[in-house]
């Protein structure tokens, strides 16, 4: 365990514990290695309230919490409201739940229980979705999210050697029902493993091939922060690319490209899907332009746009003082006085025919129209990206230099 914290414990170390038996075994031996680096262990469980047991677990694990002396903590959800997928939306909740009980506690890393076992049960279920380098990289051993650093310092080992492990120190755990559900894939795809296991497709074998398309990906990533250096120029919170260049990269590394150029003009978690984006490639191919994920995509004169589509910003609306679509921020050159009047929102066609000589900017006017601008009721007064002044600035929060960072960080 001490490997995947790089060898030493940080000073203050949560552990995720649902009751179950990884996430007990990880609580207890978390216990063990704090006791002799002098780390201090909290423990959190997150009560989603969907099952009748899930209190009483979590008051287990606060009663196993309280023997050994470890501080914990149940956060609850219970606020799914029925629509998408649940699985998706509680996992969702428990890190952003988690995350914020980290950053109240001071806890900059979360240990987190999954194994061996949970890794071959992903990536079978992402054979099976047809997933690429990226998804068969498997569950990482850490990564960075909501501000936390989550490590699962578990994933090399088995399931059945927890359970050994717990049942020789006389320590109990909780099995979950939904364990023995075959409605849910994961279930399926544990109950598969045990007849692929005489061939020798087996967890040792998942891991083995995680980290050979981790080794692939790292030279995928490379390859495509090149090419961004060499094809890509920034402006108005847009990305615009050369499209000789762009067509002229092999297809995985050009799929990359504008799946980054999305993902850094959306924000969003997940990347634009695998499809819709061989869609996109093909529409470029074409000559044409198209839209996705709240993005529009233009071909004009030989170079390819990517920007944030008008439509998807067009009811955003907030104070001057806030951040606007998760990603712009206003600074002023002179102190203003706003008597709660003054709101963000994007440009359109009302704001652009407010600008005078928009072209002279040199940017799309499909791109102008999405961007942030101040307004006063139906008065346009600043629209910085469009008709640029000295008073007004519209800023990128992390800066357009965020854009080349994070295709290495990923």
């Amino acid at each position: 365990m001490r490997l995947a914290f790089g060898g030493k414990l940080p000073p203050r170390l949560g552990v995720a514990v649902s009751g179950g038996g990884d996430s007990v075994a990880l609580l207890c031996l978390a216990r063990e290695m704090c006791a002799t680096q002098g780390s201090a262990l909290f423990a959190v469980t997150v009560d989603h309230g969907l099952r009748a047991e899930s209190t009483d677990e979590a008051q287990t694990v606060a009663t196993l919490c309280e023997e050994l002396g470890v501080p914990h903590e149940v956060l609850r959800w219970g606020m799914w409201d029925g629509h998408g997928n649940l699985q998706n939306a509680a996992r969702e909740a428990r890190y952003e739940l988690m995350g914020d009980w980290a950053a109240r506690h001071d806890i900059g890393t979360v240990a987190l229980g999954h194994t061996a076992d949970d890794q071959a049960e992903t990536m079978l279920m992402r054979i099976a979705r047809r997933s690429g380098v990226d998804g068969l990289c498997g569950i990482p051993a850490r990564q960075s999210r909501h501000g936390i650093d989550w490590v699962r310092p578990l994933l090399q080992a088995k399931r059945a050697n927890l359970r050994t492990y717990l049942t020789e120190n006389h320590i109990s755990w909780v099995d979950d029902p939904s364990n023995d559900d075959t409605a849910f894939d994961r279930i399926k795809a544990r109950r598969a493993l045990t007849e692929l296991a005489g061939l020798g497709i087996d967890a040792e074998a998942f891991q083995a091939v995680a980290e050979n398309m981790v080794r692939v990906r790292k030279a995928l990533i490379l390859q495509t922060s090149l090419a961004a250096h060499d094809l890509c120029h920034l402006g108005g919170g847009g990305v615009s690319m050369c499209a000789r260049k762009l067509l002229a990269l092999p297809d995985e590394i050009r799929r990359r490209l504008l799946v980054q150029a999305i993902g850094w003009i959306t924000g969003n978690v997940y990347p634009a899907r695998r499809d819709a984006v061989l869609g996109l490639m093909a529409a470029l191919e074409r000559g044409t332009g198209a839209t996705l994920d709240g993005c529009q995509v233009t071909v004009h004169r030989g170079q390819i746009w990517i920007f944030r589509e008008y439509q998807a910003v067009r009811h955003m609306r907030c104070s001057i003082v806030d951040t606007w679509d998760n990603r712009w921020q206003f600074r002023s050159a002179e102190p203003v006085v706003d008597k709660g009047n003054l709101e963000l929102r994007a440009l359109g066609e009302e704001g652009l025919g407010q600008c005078g000589d928009w072209r002279a900017v040199g940017l799309p006017r499909a791109l102008l129209l999405g961007t942030p601008s101040v307004w006063e009721g139906d008065h346009l007064v600043a629209a910085p990206l469009a008709n640029p002044d000295n008073k007004w600035r519209a800023e990128l929060d992390g800066g357009e230099e965020a854009f080349f960072a994070t295709l290495l960080s990923h």
